[in-house]
């Protein structure tokens, strides 16, 4: 299978770090409060995988390598997973599952709705991710899954509203992700392979 190795390796990557800080939680190793840690971790997890899988395009576009296009439908998924894992932390280990105490934290920490949206929109992404669905939806498939730029407005926002004391870190998400949403306006996209190619044509010459 083509690019099988790669997808092997993409799979473990992404894998590998849950179980890592599930260990770490389990060897005590996360501070006092180890469910609020892991919990952040995931979260974070989620924004770097979506920036990621949003990177996948723009790396094809400039290397022309169509291996990153091969693992982008599983870095979308992994993506879900982790905001799946987020949110079950969330309700456990800072709600105790006790959903009494929903609409108070609510109304303590909007932002709780801004990543409550986002992972809707996640969910809808994953549950249309596979071929089915594009067969079904035709040309609405992509219009749909344009609502990715979208969601990583809403994880931006939700981390920003998290760490607004801190925004040193914030920030660098927040740059990428402008860097991927601008190679993304076509007058710009169709000048990637150009700048790549003068570019290789200069080294080739030289």
């Amino acid at each position: 299978m083509r690019f099988s190795a790669w997808r092997i390796s993409v799979f473990i990557a992404a894998a590998v770090w849950p179980l890592l800080w599930l260990y770490e939680a389990l060897m005590n190793s996360l501070g006092p409060d180890p469910g609020k840690v892991l919990v952040d971790r995931l979260g974070l997890g989620t924004l770097i995988l979506l920036l990621i899988t949003l990177s996948m395009t723009p790396l094809q576009k400039l290397t022309g390598w169509a291996g990153w296009i091969a693992v982008r439908r599983q870095l979308g998924l992994w993506c879900f997973a982790y905001v799946v894992l987020h949110m079950s932390g969330y309700a456990a280990f800072i709600l105790g599952f006790d959903w009494s105490q929903l609409g108070v934290e609510l109304s303590k920490r909007p932002y709780i709705i801004v990543g409550a949206l986002g992972f809707l929109g996640l969910l809808v992404l994953a549950v249309t991710s596979n071929r089915y669905s594009q067969r079904r939806l035709g040309v609405r498939w992509k219009k749909l899954h344009r609502l990715v730029y979208l969601i990583l407005g809403l994880g931006l926002l939700h981390m920003l509203w998290i760490v607004r004391a801190d925004l040193k870190e914030w920030s660098i998400y927040a740059f990428i992700g402008a860097v991927l949403l601008v190679l993304r306006v076509p007058s710009i996209t169709r000048r990637i392979p150009r700048l790549l190619g003068r570019k290789v044509t200069s080294a080739t010459k030289a």
